[in-house]
Order: C-alpha cells, then sequence, then structure tokens
C-alpha cells in the first residue's frame, strides 16, 4: 500500500509518525510526501489545546477530499486518543481511528481493513516504554529527536497528557545510546531529546534522575556536534545538570524550560512545584555557569484566578529575566483537568490581550538582544536554500521550528546540514542576516 502520513503537533508527535513509517515500510509499504495516489491517508492529530484540536479537525477534513480517489482515511494521536468515541460519532468520514500506543499494531491493521468498514482502536498504554524497532528518517537526517521517555507524572491543573500519554515511562539508557549511535552513522549532527518532561529521566527506571549521566554518554560518541534539551521543568535542574551542560562542548548553550507563570499564587493554583524564588535561582544559576546561554521559556496568561497584579507581576518579570526565546498561550479550559471547573475563570478578551501585551514587550527583548550580536560570528547549520540563492539556518541558541533563523549569503555551493561560521551584518525582531566568512 502507499501510505501518506500528516503529522501535527509538537516534536513527539513528528517522533511518533517517523516511528510508524518506520514500521509500515518494515512491512512493505511504501511512505509518501503527499496526499496525492495514497491508498491510506493517516493524520497524526494534537488533541493538547483548542486551537491545536481546530486545527487538527480542519485537516481531517481537508484529507477526506482524498476518499473520492478510493483512499482510506485514518485519523491517530492525541486528540483521537482523547476524543476517540466523540469523533467516531460525529466524522463518518473517517475510516479508522488509532490511540497513541496502537502504531505499532498499524502495519496489521492497514493489511486486514476491509474498505466499507469503520473501525477504532485504543490500547492501553504499556507499563514500560515501548521501544520500536524501526523508524524513517528523512533523506539527510542531519538533525533528529530521541524520545527518552513517555507519558507524565505531573497533574499541572491544565493539562491533559498524563489523561493522554499515561504515567512516565523512562527509556533504557542501552536503547537511548544505541539509536544516537544508529543515527550518528546515518549521518546526524544534532541530537535533540525530548520527553514531556526530559529531566525527570531515570527514577521510575533507576530510582534517580539520572538525566547528566545520560547526557554524558551521548557526549562520547562520535559524530554530533550538537545535543539540545526540551521541556525542562524548573524545579529539576539540578546543580549536576548545569555542571554538565557547562562542562560538555557538545551540550548546547540552550535550554527549554516551560516556567507558564512567576507569580507564587497562580504557580500554586496550576499545581506546579516552581516557585518565583526558585525560578528566580536556577535562572541566575545557569547564566553564571554558561553566560552565553539562550533560554526558551513559555507562559500561560488568563488562568483560572489570574487577578491584574498576577499579571502585572508577569510581565514585570519578563521585562526583568529578558529571555532569549518566549511564548505564551492564553488559557484553554479544557474538559476533565481541574482547572476547568475552578472558580474565577477569565474572559477571552483579557486572555488575549495579556498575551498581546507580553509579546509586545519580548519582542522588544528579541530585537535587543539580536542587535547585540551584529559583528559577531557565529556557527551556523544550513537548512535551506531559497530561490535567490540565499541560505537559511540556525544557531546552536536555536531549535527548528519554533526558534530564531539566519538568512545568509555565500560565495559557494553549500549543502543541507553543513556548518559555516556567518558574519551577522543586521538584526531584527526574530532573525539575523548575515554573510558565510
Amino acid at each position: 500500500m502507499k501510505i501518506y502520513i500528516d503529522t501535527l503537533g509538537c516534536p513527539k508527535n513528528f517522533n511518533d509518525s517517523e516511528m510508524a513509517a518506520g514500521l509500515l515500510e518494515h512491512a512493505g509499504h511504501k511512505i509518501l510526501d503527499g496526499p496525492e495516489g495514497a491508498d491510506v491517508i493517516m493524520v497524526n492529530t494534537c488533541g493538547f489545546i483548542n486551537d491545536a484540536k481546530t486545527e487538527s479537525i480542519q485537516r481531517i477534513f481537508e484529507m477526506a477530499a482524498y476518499k473520492d480517489e478510493g483512499a482510506v482515511l485514518a485519523v491517530s494521536g492525541c486528540l483521537s486518543q482523547r476524543y476517540e468515541e466523540e469523533l467516531y460519532e460525529e466524522m463518518p468520514e473517517v475510516d479508522l481511528f488509532l490511540g497513541v500506543n496502537d502504531y505499532e499494531k498499524l502495519p496489521g491493521i492497514l493489511e486486514n481493513f476491509q474498505k466499507g468498514n469503520r473501525e477504532k482502536y485504543l490500547s492501553a498504554y504499556s507499563r514500560e516504554f515501548l521501544e520500536t524497532p524501526f523508524r524513517k528518517l528523512r533523506e539527510n537526517p542531519y538533525t533528529a529527536t530521541i524520545k527518552i521517555a513517555e507519558g507524565c507524572d505531573n497533574v499541572c491543573a491544565y493539562c491533559v497528557i498524563p489523561q493522554i500519554r499515561g504515567k512516565y515511562r523512562s527509556r533504557k539508557q542501552e536503547a537511548i545510546i544505541k539509536e544516537a549511535e544508529m543515527l550518528a552513522e546515518k549521518g546526524c549532527k544534532e541530537l535533540i531529546l525530548i520527553a514531556q518532561d526530559v529531566t525527570a529521566y531515570g527514577m521510575d527506571l533507576y530510582g534517580d534522575f539520572v538525566l547528566p549521566e545520560l547526557l554524558r554518554k551521548l557526549c562520547q560518541i562520535k559524530g554530533p556536534r550538537w545535543i539540545r534539551l526540551m521541556y525542562c521543568y524548573e524545579d529539576r535542574i539540578t546543580d549536576e545538570l548545569i555542571q554538565v551542560m557547562a562542562e560538555e562542548e557538545k551540550i548546547c548553550d540552550y535550554i527549554d524550560i516551560p516556567l507558564q507563570h512567576i507569580s507564587d499564587k497562580v504557580l500554586k493554583a496550576m499545581n506546579r512545584r516552581s516557585t518565583s524564588a526558585g525560578i528566580r535561582r536556577t535562572l541566575e544559576k545557569l547564566r553564571t555557569a554558561m553566560p552565553n546561554i539562550h533560554i526558551r521559556t513559555t507562559f500561560i496568561t488568563g488562568f483560572p484566578g489570574e487577578e491584574e497584579v498576577d499579571f502585572e507581576e508577569l510581565l514585570d518579570f519578563v521585562s526583568e529575566a529578558r529571555f532569549d526565546r518566549l511564548g505564551v498561550f492564553t488559557y484553554s479550559q479544557e474538559e476533565g483537568t481541574a482547572a476547568a471547573d475552578m472558580d474565577g475563570q477569565v474572559d477571552e478578551e483579557t486572555k488575549t490581550l495579556r498575551q498581546d501585551a507580553i509579546m509586545r514587550t519580548q519582542l522588544e527583548i528579541s530585537l535587543e538582544n539580536n542587535q547585540k550580536k551584529i559583528g559577531s560570528r557565529l556557527e551556523v547549520l544550513v537548512e535551506e536554500q531559497d530561490e535567490d540563492g540565499s541560505y537559511l539556518g540556525r544557531t546552536r541558541h536555536d531549535a527548528p521550528e519554533i526558534d530564531d533563523s539566519v538568512i545568509f549569503t555565500s560565495p559557494r555551493e553549500l549543502a543541507l546540514g553543513d556548518f559555516v561560521t556567518v558574519e551577522i551584518t543586521d538584526a531584527f525582531d526574530y532573525d539575523l542576516t548575515g554573510r558565510e566568512v
């Protein structure tokens, strides 16, 4: 069969799709780059917040148009796992529903599927991390994610991930190292560690948080030049982890820490373990150990009970902390979460106004931070070539898809995945421009 997988959502979803594609390809099926001519179209959905759910539903309806050409339409991922029964009733266009724990069975499910039927699968999550023996990578996998755990034991009041993905299951170090070595052999130059909470790695398997130990082992693998940490919880960023990051050259002086708020009242209501004082101490430690570290974070505006004084505290903190990378979400009232039933729900207009205020502040900070880089020379990973011959890449301070880009010219022909030195000649809100030197 010819199969097209359309993926939405976070890097963890894209990692799942690569595993699913690898299993299907190993079973003899052909993976397509687009929906045209596909026997099966699978939409791997996101169901984390309302905007993501809306985008996933729109994409499902877009792909349903190909049913006229005889394609079977399958839906997988978080939205399917969370709302399988409702979607089955309300979306007769979809032939097959799968949860987040059913990818391993996908080849058999598709091979046994009879056109004209409608089926749904919703397996419970396994007690251990479920290894997938195959993964389909792109032709030149110069950057790749490595999932080091699945599920989440944090019970943040606004979040449905534990309900969707299950309890936290760390992956064995040996399996992670083996996959990293495989990626290195295929030419991968950047390894991006992902999980719902990367810093929780190891407690369930080894009785301790062993991310620093894992990082030391990954740094010994020849080939990869950058190792990047995503989705780190502030309260588990230990002195040992900071020391390893500072000492190991391969580990990018970059960290993604979704802080969500700074008001102790709001953090407590969110059921976050962090405190305002603790957050400030951690940021200070990181910046002392790595003066050039670029810190990415996200915040939520309009959480139930967030008053104007709480928002002003958050806005002042953004101005004070001067994050290099920052995103803001308006609170999404998700059924089945503790926050959904809380008093003090904030109206949508107020949420959006607060979001806009933070992003306006961050826009100025980002521009000022970028302008300081004019005249500097930065190592850049080449990712695209434009029609005009210029190139687009990113530095070790930028994660793919979500952070800044460097647009630059070069007197020679470059290949995607090359590392080059770029002199920065101009700066904008979220991008830099320059020339290779």
